[in-house]
């Protein structure tokens, strides 16, 4: 087991505070995927400013989730209405429609596989191409499963996951389930006392290994990180207690 905190980086703004269910990094521009019935949308921007380059609504009743990119479009995730969505890219028309099997959570693309959350302990396997799903991945660590897994990124070999509620990231082996890396994010956490659902949500892996960027629902900064070793045994164990709650 590998143990980190994050030392942020740079922070920046986060446009119009979105309520953010998927974040991903394309080159310069950040792509976020932001929630709510009736606010739901996808949206591009450059990391660094606060004004949106591209963005499209869904329908009112529609509650965008997680995000993922194959090839020159973009997969977004819906919550409970049992639907994916393929945007172009370039052009952000709606590619494809599918039917999707679980609730939505989060989502990256890891190698030649999509992997989806869907806020339990499971993450599941798909075809890029049609999210058909391939295989069950049961997460746990040293044994005890690991609930609220979230949004995710591919980094590394690993996919790591926002566990909702805390302020840890997991990295986590696919082809076992085990976490194998624990992360206190805490450094890159906002501070929001009367909003319950202002959780830390958004992790999008940059190309150098060990490095993100984090933010969260409603917040008012984007953080760009990077994991450094916590050698503090103390700390190791109240991480590992909050992973398994």
């Amino acid at each position: 087991m590998r143990f980190h905190r994050v030392r942020v980086a740079a922070r920046a703004p986060h446009p119009r505070r979105g309520f953010t269910q998927g974040l991903i990094a394309v080159g310069d521009t950040v792509w976020e995927s932001t929630g709510l019935a009736g606010q739901s949308t996808l949206r591009g921007y450059q990391f660094g400013t606060d004004v949106l380059t591209a963005q499209v609504r869904l329908p009112d009743d529609v509650f965008g989730e997680g995000i993922c990119r194959v090839g020159d479009g973009i997969w977004q995730l819906t919550w409970q209405d049992r639907l994916a969505l393929r945007w172009d890219m370039a052009t952000l028309k709606l590619r494809d429609c599918v039917q999707f099997n679980r609730s939505g959570w989060g989502m990256c693309a890891a190698g030649e596989e999509v992997v989806t959350s869907d806020g339990t302990s499971e993450l599941v396997r798909r075809d890029p191409a049609t999210l058909k799903p391939v295989a069950v991945v049961h997460v746990r660590c040293q044994g005890e499963r690991v609930r609220g897994l979230n949004d995710l990124a591919w980094s590394g070999g690993l996919v790591w996951a926002n566990v909702a509620g805390t302020a840890c990231l997991a990295g986590i082996d696919l082809a076992t389930g085990e976490v194998t890396d624990v992360a206190d994010a805490r450094a890159a956490a906002e501070r929001h006392r009367r909003d319950q659902q202002a959780i830390m949500n958004g992790i999008a892996a940059l190309p150098e290994p060990g490095e993100f960027l984090l933010t969260g629902k409603g917040w008012r900064s984007i953080r760009r990180v990077r994991l450094v070793p916590d050698r503090d045994r103390g700390h190791r164990e109240r991480l590992l207690a909050g992973l398994s709650r």
